[in-house]
């Protein structure tokens, strides 16, 4: 007869061995990391020191991300770190997490011309068939 707690202990192992997988981001006041995922364990390369918040960060791991982009990359996607974050920058934005396969909270999304805005501040209209569009200045013409 196989006693109760013998199986809850061949139960609990799937579940312990998949936290003791779980990646931690670095915990470094102030320093933004990138993180390489090649294959094996994710790497993290200091990006910048003195990052006062998790959005400067960002805007540092989008300046790398346009940097490659200038230099012929076709990465869409840039990971990082900052003070325990995850950060991941990609054509939609930017978005936070706790692990590196977590949920991700969106914290900044891309106006029209390409720039990092907080959400809420991208004024929008909705058209009459309900599509979301941005509203844009009339263009202006040189000598006007």
């Amino acid at each position: 007869m196989i006693r109760p707690t013998l199986i809850a202990s061949i139960l609990a192992i799937p579940v312990l061995a998949g936290c003791a997988q779980a990646v931690k981001a670095p915990t470094d006041t102030g320093v933004c990391y990138a993180v390489e995922q090649s294959g094996g364990e994710p790497v993290f390369n200091v990006v910048a020191r003195d990052q006062v918040q998790i959005e400067m960060c960002a805007a540092r791991l989008e300046e790398m991300r346009l940097r490659f982009r200038s230099l012929g990359s076709t990465r869409e996607e840039v990971t990082g770190a900052y003070q325990g974050q995850f950060i991941f920058v990609d054509r939609r934005g930017v978005s936070f997490a706790r692990t590196l396969e977590g949920a991700r909270f969106f914290a900044l999304a891309r106006t029209g011309d390409g720039r990092l805005a907080v959400p809420g501040a991208i004024e929008r209209g909705v058209t009459e068939l309900g599509v979301v569009v941005e509203e844009r200045a009339p263009p202006s013409f040189p000598g006007q």
